[in-house]
């Protein structure tokens, strides 16, 4: 429907220019003295038909079929010789006026060229600003019209893509969830039926929620929060896995799924050869600006080359695509502990 009313805009704006241009040309064709105002409609009228039959043959015609395909000698050649004809022809239909001495004076009989200059090599000027403005117009509008049609393809690659990684994402999430759901029943805790109501939820938020292209942001917090919760009734000593969230939730909008590749990556290399795990996960909202900070200690398994960095490859990849310009991501290895931080502007 907003594609529908941008072409309508753009129609409306274009019949708009060309009835201005038109506008303009009677009404400098109305304020020249007449002598014999029985003819001034006539001559107008041949002299509009004239200007609009060259104006619209260079811009519907000569500039796309010459002009834009680099055929520039042969589109000069085509339109002198068009402008050339075009004021020679509509010179010879035009009625004659003839002069009264209160307007303007006949042309002098001792100068037999001043006819010629009037009559003829006006015209040709006239005709040579007509093609240049129609030129101006047709190549402008060409070039919006490329332009556009490079973003819809830039919006369309990017709706691929974005669809793409986001199908990555829900497999592996639902892969390493199921693992702690498994964990869970083999030690055949009673904590493994909220531990599946809690997928449940999870998984209520990723089919149902996240179709669209901005979600609320309490809605994608509730959904770490659950997901935090899921991995604390899986780990037996969680009380190093934490969750702080500082700042106002009222009306901010966020791109869902944003942050789950790299909570998801803390849990699964988390743990230090002890058993033990540390996850540090720190959410600052002030206003639109928002700061996501994870800590996770490095435990000593070996990175799964197939799978390791999907989802973080995922996620800066989605940033780039959702947020060019207007977040921050640093990643680093210090005193033995993983550190993501990210700033985003959520600002629409």
């Amino acid at each position: 429907m907003e594609h529908i009313d941008l072409t309508n805009a753009r129609k409306r704006n274009q019949i708009l220019l060309h009835g201005s241009i038109w506008a303009v040309f009677i009404c400098f064709n109305l304020m020249q003295p007449r002598a014999e105002s029985d003819v001034v409609a006539k001559r107008i009228f041949f002299a509009l038909m004239g200007n609009m039959f060259l104006f619209y043959i260079n811009y519907s015609y000569l500039v796309t079929k010459f002009l834009l395909k680099k055929k520039t000698l042969l589109y000069v050649v085509l339109v002198l010789a068009l402008i050339i004809l075009s004021a020679v022809i509509t010179n010879g239909l035009m009625p004659e006026v003839r002069h009264n001495p209160d307007f303007n004076p006949p042309f002098p009989k001792n100068k037999p060229d001043s006819f010629f200059r009037i009559k003829l090599i006006g015209p040709i000027i006239f005709n040579v600003l007509l093609v240049v403005t129609g030129t101006a117009l047709r190549v402008y509008a060409e070039w919006n019209r490329n332009e556009r049609k490079k973003k819809e393809i830039e919006v369309q690659k990017t709706s691929t893509e974005l669809h793409a990684l986001k199908h990555q994402i829900n497999p592996h999430f639902l892969f390493n969830s199921l693992n702690s759901i498994y964990s869970l029943t083999t030690k055949k805790s009673n904590d493994a039926p909220e531990a599946i109501i809690t997928l449940s939820e999870l998984m209520r938020y990723m089919l149902y929620e996240t179709n669209s292209e901005f979600v609320p942001l309490v809605k994608d917090l509730e959904y770490i929060q659950n997901y935090l919760k899921l991995q604390r009734l899986r780990i037996a000593n969680n009380k190093d896995v934490t969750l702080n969230i500082h700042g106002a939730v009222t009306n901010q909008k966020i791109r869902p799924l944003l942050f789950i590749s790299f909570i998801e990556n803390a849990f699964k290399y988390g743990t230090d050869f002890k058993g033990h795990t540390e996850v540090k996960i720190e959410i600052k909202i002030n206003g639109d600006d928002l700061q996501f900070k994870c800590i996770n200690v490095i435990g000593i398994r070996k990175t799964d080359k197939d799978s390791s960095g999907i989802g973080l490859q995922n996620t800066k990849e989605r940033l780039e695509l959702l947020y060019p310009k207007k977040h921050l991501l640093h990643v680093e290895e210090k005193d033995n502990r993983f550190i993501v931080s990210l700033k985003i502007n959520l600002s629409l």
